[in-house]
């Protein structure tokens, strides 16, 4: 009797081995670094900064476009990443709306040259970092994803030179990273 029982668990056992598969694919997304898993590693410099006052932390025509359409919250980094002997600041600015719409409206809004954007970290003082470039004269991305506008500014420090096209590669990649502001 006590053989039957015992031949009874290991099949039982064996059957489950058999049928039982673990997940991994929720576990490789869960395992997955938004700093290391593209094109290029980012290190966080300074932030992050969340605040719900998206016109006191923007500039130009951006400051009215809020103050008719409040956002929820503005959540603010900066991150440097290297190729080669070129090193880059990267800023990343996610700002969530109370709807979708209202996030692609801001996207039409700060992808036009000349209307203003969301500071950078350096821009507004937050973020003191010596030869720091201006990222709002490098390359430009962004991405609208549900409500959530991420916008991306990237630029080479004065004292390292890099192909314009890497840059580029840079800003958009580093979309990315608005994983990390949740």
């Amino acid at each position: 009797m006590g053989a039957l029982v015992a031949v009874a668990v290991v099949s039982g056992l064996v059957w489950w081995l058999i049928r039982y598969q673990p997940s991994t694919e929720g576990d490789a997304a869960a395992a997955e670094d938004p700093l290391t898993s593209g094109e290029f590693a980012y290190t966080e410099v300074a932030g992050p900064e969340i605040s719900a006052n998206c016109a006191g932390n923007s500039y130009g025509d951006v400051v009215g476009w809020f103050q008719q359409h409040p956002c929820e919250r503005v959540h603010r980094s900066l991150y440097e990443t290297r190729e080669g002997d070129a090193r880059a600041l990267v800023s990343v600015v996610v700002v969530t709306m109370p709807e979708q719409d209202g996030a692609k409206q801001l996207k039409v809004t700060t992808d036009t040259d000349g209307t203003g954007n969301v500071n950078d970290l350096v821009r507004d003082g937050t973020a003191t970092l010596p030869g720091a470039p201006n990222v709002a004269q490098g390359e430009y991305a962004s991405r609208v994803v549900g409500t959530r506008l991420t916008i991306v500014e990237t630029a080479y420090f004065p004292d390292s030179a890099g192909a314009p096209d890497t840059l580029q590669r840079i800003a958009h990649d580093a979309l990315r990273l608005s994983a990390a502001a949740r």
